[in-house]
This record gives C-alpha cells, structure tokens and sequence, in this order.
C-alpha cells in the first residue's frame, strides 16, 4: 500500500468517495468536508488544514480513506484537550501541531477509516499510515474522535489510548407514534411534555418539515439567520455560512432535515438535521422570537415524530445537555482515540483517561436513574 494525501475532499471524485463503506452518514461524505472546506469553516483561516489520507495498492487501485486535518489549536473539534496543551508546555514539548480525524464542528459518532472491501487489513494500513504521518510531521498526536464500534475496536487493538465520553441519544423501540413514546413517561413528566408542546401551537405557530433540496434561495438567508444568531448571542463563531448550507442542501438533498417553525407567512424559528438510513443528527437552531417550549418543540420533538415516521432507529440531538433527559433522551457512551507520539505523555495520558473512563461510567449510570419512564415490572 502506498499514501496519498488530498489537500481537499473535492480532490477525489464523487464517484471513488462513494464506493468507501461510509454507513450512508451525512457528515463523512465528499458534500459535507467539501463544503466546509471550500466555505472557510475548514480552511487554513480556522486551522483546519485538510490532509485526507488514501491508500492505493500495488495497482494503484483507491482502497482506504481516513478524513484528516492538521489543526493548530482545537476550536470546533470537540476534543475537550484544552487542559492537554499546558500539561505538554510543562513537560518541555509543543501540543500544536496535532493530527485529527473527525468532522468540523460536527461531534457526531461516526465512520472515520472508510475501507472498500479486507476492512481489517485496510483499517490497519490507515491506522499505522497515520502514526507514520504524525511523526513526520511532528506532531503531539493523532486523534481519531467519536467512532462506531467497528473503528473502536480496530483503534484500541492498534494499541490507542481510548477516551470514555457520554451523549443523550433518543432509542427508537418500536413506537407507533409519538403518542406511543409519550405512554411510555411517567405520568408527570407526561404532563410536562404535553404543556410544552401545547404553548408551542397556542402560539400560532405551524411547524414544518423540509429536506435540503425542497428549501428555495428566499428561504436559505432565514435559516442561516437563525444559526448564525444563536451562536453570536453566546458569544461564538459561526463557522458555517450561508453558502455551505446552500451547497450542501443541494448535494445531500434528503439528507438534511429541517423543521422550520412559521409564524403566518415568516419563518421565525429553524433547527438543521441531518439523516441516513438509521439515524437523526440534530446539529443546529436559532429563533427570532421568544415562545415557551420552541427550543424543545424544534430540537426533540418534532425529530421524535419525523424518526419514528420514517422508521430511523436513532436521533442524536447533539453533545452535552442534560436536561436532554426529561424528554426521553437516554445516555449513552461515545468514544475518540489517540496516539500519543511523546512515551511519557502517553502514559501520563493513559492513567488520566483511566480514571476519567471511571467517572464517566458512574456518571452514565446516575443520569440513567433520572429517565422519565415509567418504572417497570
């Protein structure tokens, strides 16, 4: 096997991406790295320098990808390692450069050592190609963040240090409909969740449910208003700008869902989704107005009912949040990987995320207990 590394996902054609086993996820696909690349949310300006990393064997036959960038700092990666940089700085060594597989400002579990066929032979060569990468470019490390099982599973027999996090995942068991999850609660925090629903549509409100290629150019400056605004008002960057969700509207088509709340003929509120076969990605919302139970309205419920429509088996709203709970959100682990160039650091690291895998299980297991379903048996 030989390396090539591709300055942009654009670089490789359409038609090699899609023959890469990518689960069908939204956010590993040439339209989504491309956009954000070619838009400046992944660019040099942010630091996110793409080296995608391909495998060709002797035949010079495309055979594994691995996204990857070169970053500078970690804003927008969510590798929660800003307290890693000083601990490098104290032992004499640069944290910066580092090497990441992952999605820009996307913390979603995902594929990340994309394989056309022999998936364990490919997902070793990616795996060793990278650590080799990462030493010629003196790097700090290689981290591989939020990956499916498959991946773990290759990653941790490579011998990378695995890191333990916790997410709020909705579970599709089976529901008829939303009412059927609902009957599921107890019957408080049924109540609730009614009462959040009901100011929703008492406030003259009509939600509405489009895909990326069903959203006109008159509507595409609302929606981007709404992102933008929540993250100005929190005192954050808008990476994405209007241009990448036009693009990436059109390319994905079904794949983005957007749940748009209309107040007569405006549209005053939005949430952007993403999908494949099996799941629902929340990612972003905004609002222009203020209304009791909107967030809740656009970001959870309404992603509820449109996966239990279309027969998804899971909706990820997103990192962090455990008020995510109440609404019938259940945590659940995630996973990133990292390989540590500096020996010492690496086991400083790995006695570090020992103990953080720990905390992280018992934390699982407490909100666990704070379910809002009913008690059975």
């Amino acid at each position: 096997m030989r390396t090539v590394l591709l300055g942009s996902a654009l670089d490789l054609p359409a038609a090699d991406w899609q023959t890469f086993a990518t689960e069908g996820d939204p956010f590993v696909s040439r339209a989504f790295l491309g956009a954000a690349e070619a838009s400046g949310a992944a660019g040099e300006d942010l630091a996110w320098r793409p080296m995608h990393l391909t495998l060709r064997d002797a035949a010079d036959n495309l055979t594994g990808l691995l996204p990857l960038y070169l970053r500078q700092h970690s804003f927008g990666d969510f590798s929660h390692d800003w307290n890693w940089a000083p601990a490098w700085r104290q032992a004499g060594l640069n944290y910066y450069p580092k090497l990441v597989s992952g999605v820009p400002f996307t913390p979603s579990p995902g594929p990340r050592l994309l394989g056309r066929s022999d998936g364990a032979a490919v997902q070793a060569e990616l795996i060793a190609a990278a650590q080799e990468l990462a030493t010629e470019l003196q790097a700090s490390c290689w981290q591989c963040l939020f990956v499916r099982e498959a991946d773990r599973a290759a990653l941790e027999a490579a011998g990378l240090l695995l890191r333990r996090g916790v997410q709020f995942h909705w579970l599709n068991r089976g529901y008829r409909d939303f009412a059927d999850f609902l009957a599921t609660f107890s019957a408080d925090k049924r109540k609730k969740l009614k009462r959040e629903r009901r100011a929703v549509a008492e406030a003259g409100l009509r939600i509405e449910v489009r895909h990326g290629d069903e959203v006109d150019d008159e509507l595409w400056p609302a929606i981007h208003r709404h992102y933008r605004d929540t993250f100005l008002r929190h005192g954050n960057h808008p990476a994405f700008s209007l241009a990448f969700f036009q693009q990436v509207g059109k390319a994905l088509g079904r794949q983005m869902v957007l749940f748009i709340a209309w107040r007569n003929a405006q549209p005053v509120a939005s949430a952007i989704c993403y999908r494949d076969g099996q799941r629902l990605y929340g990612r972003h919302w905004g609002t222009d107005i203020a209304c009791p139970g909107l967030h809740f309205e656009l970001c959870y419920y309404t992603g509820v009912d449109y996966a239990i429509a279309h027969g998804l088996q899971r909706f990820e709203p997103g990192a962090q949040g455990e008020h995510k709970l109440a609404r019938g959100f259940e945590p659940v682990p995630t996973w990133s990987a990292f390989w540590i160039a500096d020996a010492r650091m690496r086991e400083l690291l790995a006695r570090h995320l020992a103990r953080e895998a720990e905390a992280m299980q018992d934390y699982q297991a407490e909100l666990t207990r704070h379910l809002p379903y009913k008690a059975q048996g």
